[in-house]
């Protein structure tokens, strides 16, 4: 298993894309948490807003930078017919694809710890500005409350979790755009499907399945009005991500590269 991961890693590394996607993760992140922190305004006590959850919205648009990595990942290898010299070298498919998923996690980890501490930093910051003062309920922004822990943990496994969703997915269809396409469906379309119902109990029940569940885990307060709890969403977005690199591994068995 070592040669395949100093493999993937070489390959990934190398990659002309990588840094860039890597840095466009915590820009993404970051700019889009502070503009959010930014624009929303608590003028009085109570004002219905979670502001761990604000210092975190960047999350939602940058996952869309991690699926992109993944998918090159995986889509660049068949569309130059590298995957040929790659399973021709390591035949063993099964740790090959187990080998990419290990050194995407590991940099999506990375990527999301330094976002996510920039987004939280960047909250405590702008955050008393927009009104939300310990006066307001609100008191700074903290890794030491085990809320606001839990959400900062979540967010950063959270992007490793769309990175392998999105690795289960290329190494299924091979084609970038349509695994692209699939898995920001899965994403961004799905959730608004759920939201166009007009039976909640639909809404509901599509919400507690839908791999934007996981978003959840970024929820500090009012967790009772939630589809499904932090930590059980989160684990909808890993059954997600287990399925897609189950299906991705068997297929990636069975066809020729």
């Amino acid at each position: 298993m070592r040669r395949e991961l100093h493999a993937e890693w070489t390959k990934l590394r190398t990659l002309t894309a990588t840094p860039w996607l890597v840095l466009a993760i915590v820009a993404v992140t970051v700019g889009m948490s502070a503009a959010v922190s930014a624009a929303v305004s608590c003028s009085s006590a109570g004002c219905g807003h979670d502001a761990g959850k604000l210092s975190l919205a960047g999350i939602q648009l940058s996952q869309a930078a991690v699926a992109m990595l993944a998918v090159l990942a995986v889509s660049g290898e068949y569309s130059t017919g590298m995957i040929r010299t790659t399973l021709t070298a390591m035949p063993r498919r099964t740790a090959v694809l187990a080998a990419k998923a290990a050194v995407l996690a590991g940099i999506a980890l990375a990527a999301g710890v330094v976002a996510v501490a920039a987004s939280l930093l960047a909250g405590r910051l702008i955050l008393p500005s927009s009104g939300f003062t310990p006066a307001h309920g609100y008191p700074l922004l903290s890794l030491a409350d085990g809320a606001m822990l839990r959400a900062a943990v979540g967010s950063v496994l959270y992007l490793a979790l769309v990175a392998l969703l999105s690795l289960g997915m290329a190494a299924a269809v091979r084609d970038s755009a349509v695994a692209m396409g699939a898995v920001l469906c899965l994403l961004y379309l799905f959730p608004i499907v759920a939201l166009m119902l007009g039976d909640p109990d639909w809404h509901r029940q599509l919400a507690q399945i839908s791999p934007d569940a996981g978003l959840a885990i970024q929820a500090t307060a009012d967790l009772g009005e939630l589809p499904v709890r932090p930590w059980a969403g989160l684990g909808v977005l890993a059954a997600w991500a287990a399925a897609a690199l189950t299906g991705g591994g068997l297929l990636l068995r069975l066809r020729d590269a």
